[in-house]
């Protein structure tokens, strides 16, 4: 576990609250599944979810832990994102989510497969920079 200097424990985290940016520069937290490798953090994503284009578009993010329903339960870690292409750290990264996530990943996983969604997701790899914390407001 990798608690940052602010004592965010994401790594533990069941869910991650992940802050894109709109081209104006507005804020957009969406809850996420996230598993830690290598000193960064993996998550997938459909390939056309608004989060995958506002990170092609500004690699900037943030990431707090939170509840399911996007709750932010931590102080906020900023970083950055992008989009991973190639084939090892694709392979990293979801060897990272099934090991946190076991079984619930196992059965996204097929129905992702079965419904031919798998192929189309995008996975985003999270570069945090401990640096550049900052707290939250709550």
């Amino acid at each position: 576990m990798a608690v940052t200097s602010v004592g965010i424990d994401i790594d533990a985290a069941r869910y991650g609250s992940l802050v894109t940016y709109r081209r104006n520069g507005a804020e957009v937290a969406t809850p996420v599944w996230l598993a830690p490798a290598n000193g960064k953090h993996y998550l997938f994503s459909a390939g056309q979810a608004g989060k995958v284009k506002r990170l092609r578009a500004n690699p900037q993010v943030r990431l707090a832990r939170c509840t399911a329903g996007g709750r932010v339960k931590s102080g906020w870690q900023a970083g950055v994102g992008r989009v991973v292409t190639d084939a090892p750290t694709i392979t990293i990264a979801y060897a990272a989510l099934r090991a946190k996530y076991g079984w619930a990943m196992w059965l996204g996983d097929a129905l992702a497969k079965l419904s031919g969604r798998y192929r189309q997701r995008a996975i985003i790899e999270i570069t945090l920079d401990d640096e550049r914390a900052t707290h939250a407001s709550t």
